[in-house]
């Protein structure tokens, strides 16, 4: 064969016939910006929260180290800092465990000292003034200042009333510069630091006693960082034990440590269950574009048949006329894509705060335009794109002329067709089907494109109605309302000094809608037990007394309490409990409610005896009670609270732990109020702990709930947002099929008008044919919308504490309206709008 240089005639051909279809090339550009958009808008939110999140939950963890080792002291620094492993390694020494100020007393606050690596990964970055030098010099964050009533400017003294070993001691500050709050951490601890000056001048105050007493004053928390984020835990380890240091808790050179959780790319890379929903919503994305394009090309195809059949008896081969459709692919790839990937980028940024939910809702969006969000994206867009075009370009290359100069919407088949025999004569709606079974695999796709959007969307809704509230609410507060000390609230209760006062709980119960209540009694008074082999108990770090035992909280409680509890095994016979014979061992639970047996210390059934030293000066005086494990319950942050390391946690009926203890301390008071005065009581406790006892403080179910409803508007949005995209995609994609099957059948409509056939039949016919699609649609639609129910919502809630799965199909069922109105509407439009030339005229076109 003569090989002829008609590149330029290809690229000729491709772009008059491209600037010939302009109904088809706009249909398209949209198709490919609406797919782009998707593309972009899941990397975008997908990269985007990540980025935010990171920075937020960083904040949050309080440094952006990738590993920590915990409360060591300068020796052990010292013979760590140097291993290979470690890139950076901060120093960072706790100088005031609380900083005792009246205003924070509901915002907790701590005195440290950083050097710069530690200011550089605790993401200090000062608004104003220099880090501190002198030895009277501090810097904060403004949150904290404003909080103390200091302006925020250089120079100006503040006062700090600080807690150092256990002992009071006040002095005078200067500030020497200040960072701004970030949002997300509005609630974490207010921080101020030192300098190191500071440090060396109170070197005996803040002598290093954490191994003996578990006072964190004094210890050194370093950050590291690696070269990346990969095997964390791993190189942490290594660090620890190479450097001649223990990871067995019971050893005497034991070094605590963990892993900085706010690396993600960390959790995805361990947890694959993760990527599977992002990996499902882009083949989701993929799947939707490829049924439009490949419809677009293919109906495209179909219409310019004859042209492309013309062309091949000029002799245009097979392979010229894939790239004249290809190139027109790209083409249209190059006005689309970049349409798409502006868009996308707007549409994905605007929804990553729905994304931070809850505590990192107000977080700031760090995202800057990531290339490799547009790259992808592109990418995506343009594999999809040309996936889409191969098939229909095939189609064109292999017609052969004579097919093509005879093709009709459908008619054209090999083998030989079956005449049928029917006795319905030419009825409207049996007309339609068979002009919808002309094109089946057409068919097929307009119906699988107009139901992925409706999938999507009762997918959306049933993972929001799959969202328990009372999951939500109960871990965290199992009745109404719960009152104690603001220091409860900041997981710092220690006994008297931060005790529920009485006229707080009787100014509760005083007020109209109260229904019941009880106090939770504990506090710093610790009893010990014996230690078990082969149990650690709670898993933290406890020293045994001098006669080899080891500290329990005992928690005693009123009936309201005590009948909230979880039984986990064993039983919960409150006459029992009432004899003075019986105890409860508390279990921690995992955010599924699943108790974390391996950390309790006693079988059902055993013996546990407490040791009670009745006066603290003397620790030779104790009495010791014998107890019978009565059961198992679940311990959550409404039944516990003190900030006492210990072995294990016991529950008693409150009048049998008052006859254990000197002076019990109510450490809480849970209670009900009447559904008619809830937001009363929310006022009252509100105003009464900001004018009358500004020390106590409160938490409500109704906090719980606001993020609750948060958690749900953010599912629905962004499910929401992307269900319309995709049923955009899906109504272009009807429309585009209807309007192909109108022009392409314009001769066959005027034979059956030329043999009697109305307009208004016509018509009626066509109707038919868009009642037939939204019939399709509706089954295609309730059976995947089930199937992705079972199959991805289930699952997917079963992994998620807070939800419990629901199914529903009631969303689908809602939108029948709507499909029903478009497949009335969009067939007698779209034949209007075409209807242009008379019978004869349509009759005289050319074979």
């Amino acid at each position: 064969m003569i090989k002829i240089k008609n590149s330029k005639a290809v690229r000729n051909l491709s772009d008059k016939s491209f600037k010939a279809n302009k109904t088809r090339n706009i249909i398209a550009i949209i198709a490919i910006a609406l797919t782009t958009l998707l593309f972009t808008s899941v990397f975008t939110m997908g990269i985007g929260a990540m980025e935010s999140f990171q920075q937020a939950t960083m904040r949050q963890a309080g440094g952006g180290g990738q590993g920590i080792l915990k409360y060591i002291n300068d020796e052990e620094f010292n013979h760590v800092k140097d291993h290979p492993l470690i890139k950076e390694i901060a120093y960072s020494r706790l100088l005031s465990e609380k900083v005792t100020n009246e205003q924070f007393l509901k915002r907790r606050a701590e005195f440290w000292y950083r050097d710069d690596v530690g200011l550089k990964l605790g993401l200090i970055e000062l608004e104003k003034g220099h880090k501190p030098v002198a030895e009277n010099e501090v810097i904060s964050d403004s949150s904290t200042l404003q909080l103390l009533g200091i302006p925020l400017k250089e120079g100006a003294p503040l006062t700090l009333k600080l807690e150092v070993h256990g002992k009071m001691v006040q002095r005078e500050f200067i500030l020497s510069g200040w960072w701004k709050s970030d949002p997300a951490a509005m609630i974490a601890r207010g921080q101020i630091y030192a300098s190191k000056a500071y440090v060396d001048a109170h070197a005996e105050e803040l002598r290093y006693t954490y191994k003996q007493d578990h006072d964190m004053t004094g210890a050194i928390n370093a950050d590291i960082m690696f070269d990346n984020s990969s095997n964390m835990r791993e190189n942490l380890n290594k660090v620890i034990t190479e450097s001649g240091y223990s990871l067995d808790q019971n050893a005497p050179n034991y070094i605590a440590s963990s892993v900085n959780w706010a690396y993600l790319s960390n959790t995805f890379s361990s947890n694959p269950e993760a990527v599977f929903p992002l990996a499902t919503g882009l083949l989701l994305i993929m799947l939707t574009g490829y049924l439009i394009i490949y419809n677009i090309f293919q109906i495209s195809v179909m219409r310019d048949i004859r042209f492309y059949g013309l062309l091949k008896t000029v002799g245009t081969t097979s392979r010229q006329i894939s790239r004249i459709i290809r190139r027109q692919a790209l083409f249209l790839s190059l006005i689309g894509v970049p349409i798409g990937l502006l868009g996308g980028f707007g549409v994905g940024k605007s929804l990553i705060p729905l994304l931070l939910m809850n505590n990192y809702r107000h977080a700031e969006v760090t995202l800057s335009p990531n290339p490799w969000i547009f790259i992808d994206s592109a990418l995506f867009a343009v594999v999809t794109v040309m996936i889409s075009a191969y098939k229909p370009s095939r189609i064109a290359a292999t017609v052969s002329p004579i097919e093509a100069v005879r093709y009709v919407d459908g008619a054209t088949k090999k083998g030989k067709k079956k005449l049928k025999k029917s006795t319905n004569g030419a009825k409207m709606p049996l007309m339609a089907r068979v002009n919808l079974g002309r094109n089946k695999k057409r068919t097929t796709l307009v119906l699988l494109s107009l139901s992925l959007g409706l999938v999507l969307l009762n997918t959306t809704f049933t993972l929001s109605q799959s969202l328990d509230m009372n999951k939500f609410v109960s871990k965290s507060l199992d009745t109404d309302f719960l009152i104690a000390h603001a220091d409860y609230f900041q997981e710092h209760f220690t006994g008297p000094d931060n005790a529920t006062a009485e006229s707080y709980i009787q100014a509760v119960q005083a007020q109209p809608g109260f229904e019941e209540g009880g106090r939770l009694y504990s506090g710093s008074h610790v009893f010990t037990i014996e230690h078990k082999e082969n149990k650690e108990g709670k898993g933290e770090i406890v020293t045994p007394d001098t006669r080899g035992n080891l500290s329990a909280i005992v928690y005693g409680l009123e009936d309201l309490p005590l009948h909230r509890l979880k039984l986990i095994d064993g039983e919960l016979d409150y006459g029992k409990l009432a004899s003075g014979k019986y105890i409860l061992e508390g279990v921690r639970l995992d955010n599924y409610d699943h108790p974390e047996m391996e950390l309790s210390v006693y079988k059902v059934g055993e013996k546990v005896t407490l040791h009670n030293y009745m006066d603290t000066a003397n620790a030779q005086e104790y009495t010791s009670h014998e107890f019978t494990v009565l059961g198992h319950v679940g311990v959550k942050s409404s039944n516990s609270g003190v900030a006492v390391a210990s072995y294990t946690d016991f529950y008693l009926p409150a009048n049998i732990y008052k006859t254990l203890v000197k002076k019990p301390v109510v450490m809480s008071y849970a209670f009900n109020v009447s559904d008619s005065k809830e937001k009363t009581m929310e006022s009252f406790l509100k105003n009464y702990t900001e004018i009358k006892e500004p020390t106590m403080h409160y938490k409500s179910k109704f906090t719980s709930i606001a993020e609750f409803s948060g958690m749900q508007k953010t599912i629905l949005m962004i499910g929401g947002t992307l269900s319309i995209i995709i049923g955009m995609i899906g109504i272009i994609n009807f429309a585009n099929a209807l309007l192909t099957s109108i022009l392409t059948r314009h001769k066959e409509f005027a034979i059956l008008q030329s043999i009697g056939m109305t307009n208004k039949q016509l018509k009626t016919m066509l109707v038919y044919e868009g009642l037939y699609y939204v019939l399709g649609t509706s089954i295609c639609s309730i059976l995947l919308g089930s199937l992705f129910s079972v199959l991805i919502a289930r699952p997917l809630s079963a992994q998620m504490w807070f939800m419990s799965y629901k199914f529903i199909i009631w969303p689908l069922i809602l939108m029948l309206p709507v499909l029903l109105a478009l497949g009335i509407c969009l067939p007698l439009a779209i034949y209007s709008l075409s209807d242009r030339k008379t019978i004869v005229e349509r009759l005289r076109t050319a074979e």
